[in-house]
């Protein structure tokens, strides 16, 4: 079964993206590609089958891989994006572990504390507000990441109703069990959000340090 990045839509892209970043230096670059890979083959993982007429290969449909790509972001934005934080306009800086953590707690606190009986779901939406608030004026993440964050961080308030309601229609009303099933379920994409911000945050502490050794001019 092949990778879901041998699929043409997703070699356009990422071969447009190459294109567009091209005033990267050439290391920049390459990592940008392996993030973008890593996203794209995370967002179809679950759509690879095998398909007997394409000798094994991935028979993923067309707008499914449009609408990953989609999320992911158009290469005009993807490279926007790219080459501001290369030029200095929006300069990504290391932060406080303390800071990230804070964040990230914020981010993936809110679906947890709607179990808080009375007063957990306005107490959700203010740790929702704050990791917002927090995520934005943060100096780790690029626009792009952090859109994307915003969306995980949000997703509950869609995945939850959807979820409780289909729940409800497969056990002909919903209960508390499923209930607490859908909270933990929605909770799967605020973590992965969180996960893909620390490693983010992390690997540019990572190099604070190289690029603070390097020789000026």
């Amino acid at each position: 079964m092949s990778s879901p990045l041998s699929h043409p839509l997703v070699r356009t892209f990422l071969a447009s993206v190459e294109r567009r970043t091209a005033a990267l230096p050439a290391a920049w670059r390459e990592e940008l590609l392996e993030d973008l890979r890593e996203e794209i083959a995370a967002a179809l993982a679950d759509d690879v089958t095998e398909d007997p007429a394409a000798d094994g290969g991935p028979a993923i449909s067309e707008e499914r891989v449009r609408r990953a790509l989609d999320w992911i972001g158009t290469p005009e934005e993807i490279a926007a994006d790219a080459l501001a934080e290369e030029s200095g306009s929006i300069p990504p800086e290391p932060e406080n572990p303390g800071g990230t953590w804070l964040t990230l707690g914020l981010a993936v606190l809110p679906v947890p504390l709607c179990l808080v009986p009375g007063v957990g779901i306005p107490l959700g939406l203010v740790a929702a507000l704050g990791a917002l608030v927090r995520l934005w004026r943060s100096a780790p993440w690029v626009r792009r990441e952090k859109r994307q964050a915003t969306l995980f961080v949000l997703s509950p308030l869609v995945t939850v109703p959807v979820l409780a309601a289909a729940l409800s229609l497969a056990f002909d009303g919903i209960s508390a069990p499923a209930f607490v099933a859908s909270l933990l379920i929605a909770l799967a994409l605020p973590v992965v959000g969180a996960i893909r911000l620390a490693r983010s945050a992390a690997r540019l502490r990572e190099q604070a340090p190289q690029e603070a050794g390097r020789p000026l001019g």
